[in-house]
């Protein structure tokens, strides 16, 4: 899957949800990778925070398939102060930055 491929299926994901509009958007230069992934939330560590697995988009009409392993990633929409409320099988765009996985996903 080419850089502009992958950017297409991020773009679509950001764009899919509970009706509601959102966007992300990945710049790279030539030759960088991107920085964003698709990820499925497998379980909830704590509070906020959730063990996703990352997922490859295929064909319209096909499940995600996972790949790679669990790693631990903040979920932005929700509050650093009370047990989040995220099912498990939710599907987001995670970002990497600075030292933390961190992904926005509404519950």
């Amino acid at each position: 899957m080419s850089l502009t491929d992958s950017q297409q299926v991020l773009e679509r994901l950001a764009r899919q949800g509970a009706g509601q509009v959102s966007e992300g958007s990945v710049v790279a230069s030539p030759g960088a990778r991107a920085a964003a992934w698709a990820v499925r939330v497998k379980s909830k560590v704590s509070r906020n925070v959730y063990n996703v697995r990352a997922v490859v988009i295929g064909e319209t009409g096909s499940m995600p398939v996972e790949i790679g392993e669990q790693v631990e990633a903040v979920n932005m929409a929700e509050s650093f102060l009370v047990e989040g409320t995220l099912p498990v099988g939710t599907y987001a765009v995670m970002f990497r930055v600075g030292e933390k996985n961190v992904f926005y996903a509404k519950p």
